[in-house]
């Protein structure tokens, strides 16, 4: 029988990282909705290419690099506001800046059910993946659980936010998240042991995307 500690750590990890957890991210897409505008993005291969890249190359390894330093710096008041700080900056855009501060907060309102300490030392406006990172490691969720987690939500999401944009079917996002499992745990074991000085992105098309969704006429999604 698995020791109550961790099934507590696991049932909170799988509450926070679940779809109906009431942080909004469902109307978000990262830009998604730019490329998809633009045809970068046009069916299921394109749409897993995109995300593959997102997450060993752009935005979803950065993510996961905050990640561990929030959880590695959770009980440090002033490692948190650097880190945040820092998060904050990488934003590239306003609708980056916006989305990622907002899941932050919201993530942190409704985690506030599990009391810890640690909403005390969280600055204002973290981002989401500091707010992430800081409230498993106060919760005792395992470094490498929450970033495969993390990792495998936000492509969850962008997958989500493909089909809803019509470029792939369920059956396609299903095989999507199959044919990255790997990627997520290679990844989430990379971050794991990443520091600031691996922060970095190589696909600036992705990373403009959002600059671009900015002023599309016609928009789904916030970001």
């Amino acid at each position: 029988m698995m020791p109550k500690h961790n099934v507590d750590s696991l049932l909170r990890l799988l509450a926070w990282m679940s779809p109906a957890f009431p942080v909004g991210a469902f109307s978000y897409s990262g830009g998604l909705e730019s490329a998809v505008a633009d045809r970068r993005i046009s069916d299921a291969d394109s749409l897993s290419d995109w995300i593959g890249l997102s997450l060993q190359r752009g935005t979803l390894w950065n993510d996961a690099v905050m990640v561990c330093q929030a959880w590695n710096g959770f009980a440090d008041d002033a490692m948190l506001d650097e880190t945040a700080e820092l998060s904050r900056a990488l934003a590239g855009s306003a609708e980056r800046y916006r989305e990622t501060v907002l899941l932050g907060d919201a993530f942190v309102d409704a985690a506030r059910a599990w009391p810890s300490p640690v909403f005390d030392r969280l600055p204002a406006s973290p981002t989401y993946p500091v707010a992430v990172g800081a409230v498993a490691a106060a919760h005792d969720v395992a470094l490498e659980d929450i970033l495969a987690a993390y990792l495998h939500s936000g492509l969850s999401q962008l997958i989500s936010a493909g089909i809803r944009l019509g470029v792939a079917g369920q059956k396609d996002g299903v095989a999507i998240l199959a044919r990255l499992e790997e990627v997520v745990g290679e990844v989430a074991s990379r971050a794991s042991t990443a520091t600031l000085d691996d922060l970095g992105s190589a696909t600036i098309i992705a990373d403009t995307a959002p600059m671009r969704h900015e002023v599309q006429g016609t928009r789904l999604f916030r970001s």
